[in-house]
């Protein structure tokens, strides 16, 4: 009897061998079965140990979202090596801090990022080989010298590659933050820790004809680990986008078949501000898991797609806790914990029901709950607290123990004493109907404390003054949130898994075109790019 694969690597295999020529990914034009996969991961993988690859040894993988990726993905964890996801939106100081600080010594990247890469590779001495994938390479392309095509290892003989069996406990991806709060932090992932249980467990919410999709980057754990391990582990086909497009998405979702799909950060609400179509609700799609949507599109969107909303709550580096609101929650809540949990203030008190704080949930296991930092032990011992797991995330409860996400903590900014959460205003702004979205973050008040400040992107066709606005803020929420500083951008600053990028506005602060309430109103006509 063959025994239970016990890392990614194997489970590639293993499906392989079960489903065959069966289809698993769909991008673009391209099929690959579950066979035509594991024949390519153990091309790649041959060639990676030929280049030194094997348990202990890093392998970052900058490439966009591709069959390339996961392939190499794949590679890497058959060797028993370690994966370094690499946010393809990195360059200069960023990147060189993630491919050095993981010490990844092979670099997987594409064509396209050749540049990026040069340019950081003299501070990366523990960097010795580059692989790159030409498919998409310009027809000027050359290629780098000391550089290996991709092409070159998936061209290899398939044969048996020398079996450097991963060590349990060794590491196995090192997945870094998004850097909100300093320097990128990198979770670590351990053979043996991976839960391939707890991946046919969710997995086995699917039914026989599903078909996942994702078009969020694999560089993120939500479109390799919620997607793409959990298709593998389902047996399931999924298909991949490049990236999020709210044109083509329903397309997508038609020409593949398309059955349940993922969403964060604003994505649900630009879907919705789309403009209408009668064929809106005729697509396959049946569930859409989603991460903060906002109650106010909730309804609408599940009534307009005709589809159905699961609302969830995890993080990489969250300890494994996770929420979920299968319906048996109000729209707008992640649903209720599964243990014991507390919503804290800044002194570590309880909040009444109905406030916000910080959500504590409590430690049953303190191995199995243990965040590892990559280097940097005392960040990880920091997440837990007395016996509590600190989620670094404002929540606020109702009576039945529904939990609310409010914002990140170090997203929420103090006014004239008050609290005030980004994400409840950006919220409020979002309503209105000339507004596709916005982003609210405080800045330097001349009494201390922050002032607020919204950037806001206008629908394509509408017109929108600020005075018009504050006073559709003012009837939505309480004074002291609403903005004193507007500015009208073309587009929002963001990350690829659509989450803005506030820390780059915040940097930027108050600037030449932005209305400031309290000023002349001859400044009223400054931005709104779209209007007129």
């Amino acid at each position: 009897m063959t025994a239970e694969p016990t890392t990614l690597g194997e489970l590639v295999r293993a499906q392989s061998d079960r489903f065959g020529h069966a289809p698993f990914l769909f991008f673009g034009d391209r099929t690959l079965s579950f066979a035509d996969l594991d024949d390519q991961v153990e091309r790649v993988a041959r060639g990676l140990a030929e280049l030194g690859a094997g348990p202990g040894t890093g392998v970052a993988v900058l490439m966009p979202n591709s069959p390339e990726w996961l392939i190499a993905f794949f590679a890497v964890q058959r060797l028993g090596a370690y994966t370094v996801p690499v946010n393809v939106a990195l360059k200069g100081e960023g990147l060189r801090h993630v491919i050095g600080h993981s010490d990844a010594g092979i670099l997987v990247t594409a064509a396209e990022y050749a540049e990026a890469v040069q340019a950081v590779t003299p501070g990366l001495p523990g960097l010795h080989r580059v692989v790159v994938d030409e498919q998409q390479a310009s027809a000027d392309w050359r290629r780098p010298s000391g550089w290996i095509a991709l092409g070159e290892l998936e061209g290899m003989a398939p044969g048996p590659i020398t079996r450097r069996t991963a060590v349990t406990g060794g590491i196995s991806t090192i997945m870094y933050t998004s850097g909100t709060t300093g320097a990128p932090k990198g979770v670590v992932s351990r053979y043996g820790g991976l839960n391939l249980s707890g991946m046919r467990m969710l997995a086995g919410g699917l039914q026989a004809d599903d078909v996942l999709y994702t078009c969020l980057p694999l560089f993120h754990a939500n479109a390799l680990l919620l997607t793409t391990a959990r298709a593998l582990a389902a047996g399931r086909p999924m298909a991949l986008a490049r990236r999020f497009s709210a044109s083509r998405l329903w397309e997508d979702t038609r020409r593949y078949g398309v059955t349940t799909f993922n969403a964060l950060g604003a994505m649900v609400p630009i879907l919705v501000k789309q403009p209408e179509r009668p064929d809106d609700a005729d697509n396959p799609v049946r569930t859409v898991f989603s991460a903060a949507c906002p109650a106010s599109v909730w309804a609408e969107f599940e009534r307009r797609f005709d589809v159905r909303i699961i609302e969830g709550y995890a993080a990489v580096d969250g300890g494994g806790y996770m929420t979920i609101n299968f319906g048996q929650s109000p729209p707008g809540s992640i649903g209720k914990a599964p243990g014991g949990w507390r919503i804290v203030d800044d002194d570590g008190r309880d909040v009444a029901v109905g406030e916000t704080g910080e959500l504590l949930f409590e430690v049953d296991d303190p191995t199995r709950r243990k965040v590892e930092y990559y280097k940097n032990e005392a960040a990880g011992s920091a997440r837990i607290d007395g016996g509590w797991f600190r989620t670094g995330d404002l929540m606020r409860s109702d009576a039945e123990g529904n939990l609310y996400f409010v914002d990140r903590k170090t997203d929420s900014l103090r006014r004239r004493g008050e609290n005030i959460s980004s994400w409840e205003v950006e919220r409020e702004l979002d309503r209105h109907p000339a507004l596709l979205e916005s982003a609210v973050f405080g800045v330097p008040s001349e009494l201390g404390e922050d002032e607020v400040m919204a950037v806001v992107v206008v629908k394509e066709g509408c017109q929108v003054t600020p005075e018009e606005l504050v006073a559709f803020a003012e009837e939505r929420m309480a004074a002291f949130m609403v903005p004193r500083f507007i500015e009208f951008r073309e587009s929002l600053p963001k990350t690829e898994t659509h989450r803005t990028r506030k820390g780059e506005l915040k940097r930027q602060g108050v600037g030449p075109a932005t209305w400031d309430r309290q000023a002349s109103p001859s400044r009223a006509d400054r931005g709104n790019p779209r209007a007129g």
